[in-house]
């Protein structure tokens, strides 16, 4: 899934976007979708069963990010907003992270939306807003099946089509598992057209493909999708995004926060 899918409380314009590890069962295509706003619940479910949302303060136009707790000096900067589309100036959204860990001294540790895969980084406090969050999803690759709970409560629960292994699709002639791990919802987007390959609603996760560097001329990002091909839900049959029922991606778009934690698992 690119880079450029992003979802924003006041954007409302529609991009082209290329999603890298989509597609197959089906067949790729350029995505144009409108951002969607997200917000996060207020958590009620005990704390156990409650992540938290790191969300970059709007003051803060370069997040600094660094590899241990009071160093000096940053490892990287996010810019805040991310520009989705560098093909609309216009096209920006918050940053938003999965929090690992909280501290008492000013310091939150958060999963990063990099390469390599499951990659943390150190953030100041002061720098962002913490939100409890109830939310999670599961997605297990072998069962071709997607769970999503608020707190113990079983919200959805579904068939997938996740990535091509043994045959590979024959537009890369080689597997494009989806890749396994704890990741989190970062973009939400609408398509304009609901009957394309990403069916009404895509989000994009912080996770990259393991086998493809790019795809669609973008960053080959993993996402979550509605699809146009029912019948391969349940079956390898992606370049590593996870495709769902159409109807049941609608109702969670309405639901879910970005940084809601996302686990593969084989």
């Amino acid at each position: 899934m690119s880079r450029r899918l992003a979802c924003s409380c006041a954007l409302v314009v529609a991009v082209a976007i290329g999603l890298g590890g989509c597609g197959g069962g089906g067949g790729s295509a350029t995505l144009g979708k409108r951002p969607v706003a997200t917000s996060a619940p207020v958590g009620t479910t005990a704390a156990a069963d409650v992540s938290h949302i790191a969300t970059v303060k709007s003051s803060v136009t370069k997040l600094p990010v660094y590899d241990s707790p009071g160093a000096s000096t940053p490892a990287r900067e996010f810019d805040n907003p991310w520009l989705y589309d560098p093909e609309v100036p216009t096209s920006t959204v918050t940053q938003v992270f999965l929090v690992k860990e909280l501290r008492n001294d000013g310091w939150v540790q958060v999963l990063l939306p990099v390469r390599p895969n499951g990659s943390t980084g150190w953030i100041r406090s002061s720098d962002v807003t913490i939100t409890a969050n109830p939310f999670h999803i599961e997605v297990a690759l072998g069962a071709h099946t997607i769970t999503v709970k608020n707190g113990n409560t079983v919200v959805y629960a579904g068939p997938v089509a996740v990535g091509a292994t043994d045959p590979p699709l024959p537009d890369v002639g080689k597997p494009t598992p989806t890749p396994t791990g704890e990741y989190y919802l970062r973009i939400l987007l609408q398509a304009p057209d609901p009957n394309t390959v990403y069916g009404p609603y895509a989000y994009g996760l912080s996770s990259h493909s393991d086998s493809l560097d790019e795809f669609a001329g973008s960053d080959a990002e993993i996402g979550i999708h509605g699809n146009n091909d029912p019948s391969v839900l349940g079956t390898d049959a992606t370049h590593g995004c996870i495709r769902m029922d159409n109807a049941a991606i609608t109702m969670l778009s309405k639901q879910l926060p970005l940084g809601t934690p996302v686990d593969v698992v084989a």
